[in-house]
Order: structure tokens, then C-alpha cells, then sequence
């Protein structure tokens, strides 16, 4: 039997690329994309930095300050940071009554980070059993879940939101067994729990229409014919095929899961003192606003570069599970238009 050649007019990155599984080529194509892979970086920066500097769960951390200390006024409590190299006491500055703000800031950073796993995970999952469900059985289960869906979708989001949480702020400050424990996270747990079974359904409608596009499709018949159960056919033909869109708008609803905290703690509805989060520190602090507006500009560089960061990563996994997202490079098509054949360009 002869070696199979190789294609004559492929490309070095094209014969490089044949032979690699999925996984390698998603890898491939997202580790290509510069902006995705800076915003891990920022990410996890962000994160080792909130989560090691003041410490965790009774593990200390590095900063001498918590957010809780009181401390006397230093520098008119103005940001003592001079670029730089020289941060000084409060690189950060202080509130008004002698507060770190960068402790503040690093623990409102811990629970909206916090907040944000926990509805985007349950938000995803239960978005890809509603949706799959629902696209795969059609029928009555269709109908009911859609309705289902179709009831929470006409409620606004924030006033949802706000009522549940509000709930389950009661139920950790009256549940012993939920402080014991989750300490004084139990509130900020619970809060993420609430919005998370409500802010699904946006990825459950994009789930179905998948699981409708892909039912159809002639690999699934011949799972059919070969025999494969229902289950077998969702986890091991279709949802792999749709793992691409659930992980990209899985990202976006992080992303909205944030804003969302930050917005529902600005209005008084979400994380509760003595805890904080980047939203209740520009609330607490907006009458300080032309006065002292380093109590703003700290929590807000943090919500933009995480929301940044989520939507760069979720762009660089939508290029790199749909093939069709080729970037144009300019140079590369004038040089293969100047070296055409002019016949073949006038046929």
C-alpha cells in the first residue's frame, strides 16, 4: 500500500493542523487569539490578588489591613500610592472613617467573584438540562418548560432578582445550620443560589434551538438505527456538538451575573454590611463623589476589568469552537492576488 501525500497546495499551517483531534484545534485556535489570552491573565491576576492579599476562609492573607479595621485618617485619607512603586499605608486611600480601601475593595472583589461562579454555573446548567430537554423531547415537555421559561423571561430581571435575594438574605440570617456552615458567606451563597435558578433562560432558549438544529442531523438517525438510547445519544452526539455555544453564553451570563450583583448591592438589595461588594462600595460612597473620588474609581476599575476580561475570553471560545471565524489578513490576500494567474482572474 503506498503513504498517503499530502495535499500540494496546502498550507505549512494547514498540513501542521492535519491529524489533531477537536480539542487540539480549539486549543490551537484559542491560544491564537491575543486578546482571550490576556484577559486570562488579567483574570486570574485579579483573582490571586483579591483572594491572597487579605486571605479567605481564616487563611490570612498578606495585607496588613482588613476591611472591617478602623484606623486613623493618613494623607487627608487620600490614596497614598506614588507612581510606581510607592504605595505606601493605603495605596488605595480611605473612607470616612478610617477604613482601608483597598482591603474594602480586594473583599467586595472576593464576593462578587464569588457571586459570579456560583449563578454562572447554575444558571449554565440548569440552562442546558432545561433547554436540551425541551429540544430533544419536544412535545408536552417542550411545551411545559417553554412556558416555564416564557414566565420568568416577562419579569424583569432586577425586581426577580431582588425579591429572591432578599429571601434568601432572611433564610441565612435565621438558619444556624446554613452559618455554621458557610459562615459569614452563607448570605453572599445564597444570594448567588437565588439569582442562579432565575437568570437561565436566555442560555435555555439558545440550548434548544441547538438541540433542534442537531436532532435532525444525519449522525444522530444513525445513532438511532444503531440502537443508541436517548441519553447516549444527548451526552455523547448531540451535546458535544453544542458545547461551543453553551461555553461561550455561559461566559456572557457571568459577565451579566456581576453586573447584576453590582447593581442590585448599589440599590441596597444585595451584599449587606458589615460584608461588601464592589456595588455596595460605590453605593455607600456616592455622596462623596466630588469630594473624595477614589472611593469610586477603585471598585469600578475592578468591575470593568472583570467584565472586560469575561467578555475577551468568551470572543477568543467563540472563535475557537466555530471554524467558520477566520481572521483576514490583508497582506496575505494582496500577495496571493499579485502572484495570480491574470486568466484565471478575468475567467
Amino acid at each position: 500500500m503506498s503513504a498517503p501525500t499530502q495535499d500540494p497546495n496546502a498550507t505549512p499551517k494547514e498540513a501542521e493542523a492535519k491529524g489533531l483531534s477537536q480539542g487540539q484545534l480549539v486549543r490551537k485556535r484559542f491560544f491564537g487569539h491575543t486578546a482571550a489570552v490576556g484577559s486570562i491573565v488579567v483574570f486570574v491576576a485579579v483573582f490571586l490578588l483579591a483572594f491572597t492579599s487579605i486571605g479567605y476562609a481564616g487563611i490570612p492573607g498578606w495585607w496588613q489591613y482588613s476591611y472591617t479595621q478602623t484606623l486613623p485618617l493618613e494623607n487627608g485619607a487620600a490614596p497614598t500610592w506614588q507612581f510606581p512603586f510607592n504605595f505606601g499605608d493605603h495605596p488605595f486611600g480611605q473612607d470616612r472613617v478610617g477604613r482601608d480601601m483597598f482591603a474594602m475593595t480586594m473583599r467586595g472583589t472576593q464576593l462578587s467573584l464569588i457571586i459570579m461562579f456560583i449563578i454562572g454555573f447554575l444558571g449554565a446548567a440548569l440552562g442546558v438540562i432545561i433547554g436540551g430537554v425541551s429540544g430533544y423531547f419536544r412535545g408536552w415537555v417542550e411545551s411545559i418548560l417553554m412556558r416555564l421559561t416564557d414566565v420568568i423571561i416577562v419579569i424583569p430581571l432586577v425586581i426577580l432578582a431582588a425579591v429572591l435575594g432578599t429571601i434568601g438574605r432572611d433564610i441565612s440570617g435565621r438558619d444556624t445550620f446554613l452559618r455554621s456552615l458557610f459562615g459569614g458567606s452563607a448570605g453572599v451563597i445564597l444570594l448567588g443560589i437565588f439569582v442562579g435558578l432565575i437568570i437561565w433562560t436566555g442560555l435555555a432558549r439558545l440550548v434548544r434551538g441547538e438541540f433542534l438544529s442537531l436532532r435532525e442531523r444525519e449522525f444522530v438517525d444513525a445513532a438511532r438505527i444503531a440502537g443508541a438510547s436517548d441519553t447516549r445519544i444527548i451526552f455523547k452526539h448531540i451535546l458535544p456538538n453544542a458545547i461551543g455555544v453553551i461555553i461561550v453564553n455561559t461566559t456572557l451570563v457571568m459577565a451579566s451575573a456581576i453586573l447584576l450583583e453590582t447593581a442590585l448591592s448599589y440599590l441596597g438589595l444585595g451584599v449587606q454590611p458589615p460584608d461588601v461588594s464592589l456595588g455596595s462600595l460605590i453605593s455607600d460612597n456616592q455622596e462623596a463623589f466630588n469630594t473624595r473620588p477614589w472611593l469610586f474609581w477603585w471598585p469600578g476599575i475592578f468591575i470593568i476589568i472583570i467584565c472586560l476580561s469575561i467578555n475577551f475570553i468568551g470572543d477568543g471560545l467563540r472563535d475557537a469552537f466555530d471554524p467558520r471565524q477566520k481572521k483576514f489578513n490583508a497582506k496575505k490576500a494582496t500577495m496571493v492576488g499579485a502572484t495570480a494567474d491574470p486568466k484565471q482572474l478575468k475567467a
